[in-house]
């Protein structure tokens, strides 16, 4: 006996249309794309409630000023060419992903997904050119910064990441290499997060 499969589990709203559907029916189903998208896409209340606000307290379009530590002398900030970092809530509160645009070209996303069993986030970032993905876990700390290891690929210098509290004015954001192995974090490339 033969399974019947509904076309549209497989395909999607409008990925399957025959070529001369008429463009009633197109508009139909685009509408429909454009409302999962919405369902999806635009509720942030579920980011809002309980660990949840740890990440989608950062939700927003924020433009980014950024510096780098120099490698010539190890002192001096060097500064970049910004960027636009935009955080959104999936599926109100399934996770928190955010889009990474640098002025300079290039993109990248982050899918953040809160882990109540291990009191802590499972993250993905993947980037233009990047070969597949990196793996991260992050803890907010008592301070209520955000800590984030990068779990692999192992990084050569170690290497983590932290998210500083928003405030009024904005949220900073710090990586840090242990540049000796030894435990000692030095600031290395840090952001500043300002409100489109």
């Amino acid at each position: 006996m033969k399974k019947f499969i509904p076309i549209l589990a497989l395909c999607g709203f409008s990925a399957c249309a025959p070529a001369d559907t008429n463009s009633q029916t197109k508009n139909t189903l685009e509408k429909s794309d454009a409302a999962l998208s919405s369902v999806l896409m635009d509720e942030s209340k579920g980011c809002m409630d309980g660990p949840m606000t740890q990440f989608g307290r950062y939700v927003g379009d924020w433009n980014i000023k950024d510096e780098t530590l120099s490698k010539t002398d190890g002192k001096t900030w060097e500064e970049g060419k910004g960027a636009r970092w935009n955080f959104t809530c999936v599926g109100d509160g399934i996770a928190v992903q955010d889009f990474w645009m640098p002025n300079g070209g290039g993109k990248g996303t982050n899918l953040r997904i809160y882990n109540p069993e291990t009191e802590s986030w499972d993250i993905v970032w993947t980037a233009t050119g990047a070969p597949g993905t990196m793996n991260i876990n992050a803890k907010q700390q008592e301070g209520g910064e955000i800590l984030m290891n990068i779990l692999s690929p192992v990084q050569n210098p170690p290497r983590r990441i932290i998210f500083w509290p928003p405030t009024d004015e904005g949220w900073g954001w710090t990586m840090q290499m242990d540049l000796s192995s030894n435990g000692s974090w030095t600031d290395v490339y840090r952001i500043k997060a300002t409100r489109r």
